[in-house]
């Protein structure tokens, strides 16, 4: 199915019409033309594009899920923290480092929203 164009031809045959007829009836041109071009803007709005997924549905007030975010910072943070834990603690060290950023994941994930 195509989507429906204002032809420019009909446009610039518009305006021809509007400067031979004169500043009199600039109104009944203007809406005219408005009509049109409201028109073609409903018709191109309501047909289906093809190759488009459609949007996913808004989610609880636009607010964004970050959860990816949370695991990769996570595992950045794992890094250091974990180093620091074991050089500091040895194994009681390295738990307590792991443990601390599973709890964070953790009530990251069932937070109420």
């Amino acid at each position: 199915m195509t989507i429906p164009r204002l032809p420019r031809e009909d446009l610039t045959a518009a305006m021809a019409a509007r400067r031979e007829l004169g500043p009199d009836y600039d109104d009944a041109f203007i809406e005219k033309v408005v009509d049109r071009i409201e028109e073609a803007l409903g018709t191109r709005a309501a047909a289906p594009r093809p190759g488009r997924r459609p949007a996913p549905p808004a989610s609880r007030g636009g607010e964004r899920d970050h959860s990816l975010a949370m695991a990769v910072l996570s595992l950045l943070a794992a890094i250091p923290l974990s180093a620091i834990g074991v050089v500091n603690a040895g194994l009681p060290g390295l738990l307590f480092a792991i443990a601390g950023i599973v709890l964070i994941n953790f009530t990251y994930a069932f937070r109420p929203r």
